[in-house]
């Protein structure tokens, strides 16, 4: 059999599976095609990216060999039935000019692109015909091994796990921007500015991102890579592609020690490879202080700082503010090596721009139209009533959903119509099983029933669609919805819509609340004055004490208040004070200090609050 030992790790796997496959096509003898089909099948190995550089469709190349071993005698010559396995002649020549082609490379081990050079080279054979037919030739096979080497020499078994590494590891955001993959950038042209200024310097030309989730850094890395797609920037950047390193890839997979460091180190001999053609972008870039390190182990950022040093790696971080401080600051070796470049949160008035130069995209996605309003409204409701999130990336999500919502409900149909269908599905499968049992007249009973049922549906259906006919264009209403979904908020509260309802306010309360005439009309007109505009629409709708003995209605008057207020009894948060007598329990209400047990986990009444900011609060007693 064949010696392994100068073998790569995936030259020795294509030669067991090899193995493998002449069993599977009940073989004794492993040949050229044999090896040619294992090397083809071998997801990670180098044979597959080479035909891809070569443009030869692997899939193909696979069925055409499959017809070939089917074809041939299925022999038992040698081994008498004894399960043994032999080598042709033929193979012992090819691992022979594979060694060749290892040692006119340079190469200290024998890898898979050695063994495919010299299928190639071994003349009329199956395999060699199957090639030259699909346009492989010896010259353009070594053309694309200088490619997918990038210039790497075989010096370990592990080798070819190396091979375009910055490509396995990466997406090149350039080339997505060529073919209009990315979505437009809009109104961050001084930010985007800012980072050429910063990656035209001399030294310390690596601009961070900092800004707060959802406001737009990885967009303003996405409008660079599309300025040089276009190349509308500075001659100093032209020919330059955007990379956005992908660490959860790099990380994934690595079970031995020294596997992450390898193909990080890889990657940065890749990109100092390109000589500065390569801007590397890392979103996340706080994920790389400590990302690989184990038991002595060299982190990622360590591994990142020679290179950043010396000028040979040009990189664009994003990060928000707060892991800036804790991860970036904290190394000032990294921090150095570094500009900052703060992102703020757009104004409402520049999200609804962002949100018109994203409409098309999303339009053609979701098959409907925005209107005007839907837009200004989603920037507007956003703003004031999604409180944990930033703008523009809460707005695009609201757009989204809303658009999402319409298009689900153009294809869905009523419970009356959806019950009449699953009848008719019923009495289907009943008159099969009275068929399949011989049972004509039952089956017949059954098909006229269906064929009743069927027409009904129609007729009914063709109505609905007559009376409903839905409305392809998001609107502001449906925007509301989406807001009502999320917040709780009723939709007429958002839309302005309920001055008839505030003016009978007093009549809706004294309904739940008999008497108590003067209170009520008091709460009534600070609630009108409120949404008239009368007010601060950042501050409470209203603060009021109920004074009173036991029993007279103060929290039911609350509980109405909430009913009426946002159509729901529930939108009442209770705190009853009498657990908050001693001096330190105050601290359930607002969280504990920094430095105290359950200080992350926030205080009763901020946390109702903040995930619902639209309720009564009641503090009872």
């Amino acid at each position: 059999m064949m010696r392994f030992d100068r073998f790569t790790e995936r030259a020795q796997e294509a030669a067991q599976r090899a193995a493998e496959i002449i069993q599977r096509y009940e073989h004794n003898q492993i040949d050229s095609e044999h090896i040619l089909l294992a090397l083809i099948e071998q997801p990670q190995g180098a044979v597959p990216q080479l035909l891809e550089v070569l443009k030869v469709d692997a899939a193909a190349l696979s069925e055409r060999l499959d017809y070939v071993l089917r074809t041939s005698p299925k022999a038992n010559i040698f081994g008498g039935g004894t399960g043994q396995i032999f080598i042709t002649p033929r193979v012992k020549r090819v691992v022979d000019k594979a060694n060749q082609e290892a040692n006119r490379l340079k190469d200290e081990y024998i890898s898979t692109e050695h063994l495919f050079m010299a299928i190639l080279s071994e003349r009329n054979t199956p395999a060699a015909r199957l090639l030259e037919g699909a346009g492989v030739t010896k010259e353009r096979v070594y053309e694309a091994v200088k490619q997918i080497r990038g210039g790497q020499r075989v010096t370990d078994p592990k080798a070819e796990s190396r091979y375009r590494a910055l490509e396995k590891f990466s997406r090149d955001l350039t080339q997505m921007a060529r073919e209009g993959k990315l979505d437009p950038v809009i109104g961050r042209d001084a930010e985007i500015l800012r980072v050429i200024q910063i990656l035209s310097r001399r030294t310390k030309n690596n601009p961070v991102l900092i800004g707060e989730a959802g406001v737009g850094k990885t967009a303003i890395a996405e409008g660079l890579a599309q300025k040089i797609a276009t190349n509308d920037i500075p001659e100093i950047l032209s020919g330059k592609k955007v990379v956005s390193l992908d660490l959860g890839a790099m990380v994934a997979g690595s079970r031995f020690r020294g596997d992450f460091e390898e193909r990080l180190k890889t990657t940065i001999e890749d990109i100092q490879r390109a000589e500065g053609e390569i801007i590397l972008f890392i979103d996340e870039l706080h994920t790389v202080v400590g990302a690989g390190a184990a038991g002595g182990a060299l982190d990622a950022s360590n591994m990142l700082k020679p290179a950043l040093a010396r000028g040979e790696l040009q990189c664009v971080g994003a990060t928000t503010l707060n892991e800036y401080h804790k991860y970036i600051e904290k190394d000032s070796a990294l921090e150095r090596r570094f500009a900052p470049v703060y992102i703020e949160e757009p104004s409402v008035e520049d999200t609804i721009k962002m949100l018109q130069g994203l409409r098309d995209r999303y339009e053609a996605h979701h098959k409907v139209s925005f209107s005007a309003e839907a837009l200004v409204a989603a920037a507007r409701f956003s703003d004031r009533y999604v409180s944990d999130r930033h703008l523009p990336d809460k707005a695009i999500d609201l757009m989204d959903e809303a658009a999402a919502k319409l298009r689900v409900a153009l294809y869905s149909l009523p419970p009356d119509l959806k019950s009449m269908k699953s009848e008719i599905e019923r009495l289907t499968a009943e008159e099969e099983q009275a068929g399949s049992e011989r049972d004509y007249e039952r089956a017949a009973e059954k098909k006229a029933e269906r064929i009743r049922l069927e027409e009904e549906f129609k007729i009914k259906r063709d109505q609905w669609e007559a009376e409903h006919e839905l409305d392809e264009i998001v609107d502001e209403h449906d925007v509301a919805e989406v807001v009502a979904q999320w917040t709780g908020i009723p939709v007429s509260q958002m839309l302005e819509t309920e001055s008839e309802k505030l003016l009978n306010m007093e009549d809706r309360l004294h309904e739940r609340i008999i008497g108590q005439h003067e209170a009520i009309v008091a709460i009534s007109d600070a609630i009108r004055r409120a949404r008239s505009g009368l007010k601060d629409p950042r501050r409470p709708i209203g603060s009021f004490i109920l004074i009173g003995p036991s029993g007279v209605g103060k929290t039911e008057l609350a509980k109405a208040l909430a009913e009426f207020m946002f159509d729901n009894e529930e939108a009442l948060v209770r705190i009853d004070m009498s657990e908050y007598r001693e001096q330190h329990t105050v601290s359930r209400l607002f969280g504990a200090p920094p430095g105290y047990v359950g200080y992350e986990e926030g205080g009763q009444l901020t946390e109702a609050v903040r995930r619902r900011p639209y309720r009564v609060i009641l503090f009872d007693e």
